[in-house]
């Protein structure tokens, strides 16, 4: 992720995951510059058409509000909607997936309820479900052995 591409992925974020919260857009990119900036484990990739950042995927050592001790975490994959359906949120989930490999970690985690079926075709396997804040969540796991 380059310092141009923090506003607009930023947006894209806060619309996906933070939309009725107290959370800014300017604490949003704050936080992925302070992610960027770290020591290359954690990451944030972004995916482009014309040069323009149409969606993003993370690799973080601990996920927000997270009720279970275990790490690092996929997170944060979001893409435009008018660019869903054609890979892109295959191709994130799998630039992520290769540099955790090549990290040297064995086991991903990631939270969602929505995209299941998504990450299920892409080899993920469900953990729990369990609720956050009073909704239905799942935990998923993938081996990158």
């Amino acid at each position: 992720m380059a310092e141009g591409d923090i506003e607009p992925i930023a947006r894209l974020r806060l619309k996906a995951f933070f939309e009725g919260t107290d959370r800014t857009l300017d604490e949003d990119m704050a936080g992925l510059r302070r992610l960027i900036a770290g020591d290359g484990f954690e990451a944030a990739f972004v995916a482009r058409n014309q040069d323009q950042p149409i969606g993003s995927c993370l690799l973080v050592r601990d996920e927000i509000s997270s009720p279970h001790d275990l790490t690092p975490w996929l997170a944060g994959l979001i893409v435009e909607e008018a660019c869903r359906g054609g890979g892109v949120g295959t191709a994130l989930v799998k630039t992520v997936e290769a540099h955790a490999a090549s990290a040297g970690v064995g086991m991903l985690y990631l939270y969602t309820w929505q995209a299941r079926a998504f990450y299920e075709a892409l080899g993920w396997r469900a953990v729990e479900t369990f609720e956050q804040d009073g909704e239905p969540m799942l935990l998923m796991s993938r081996s990158l052995l």
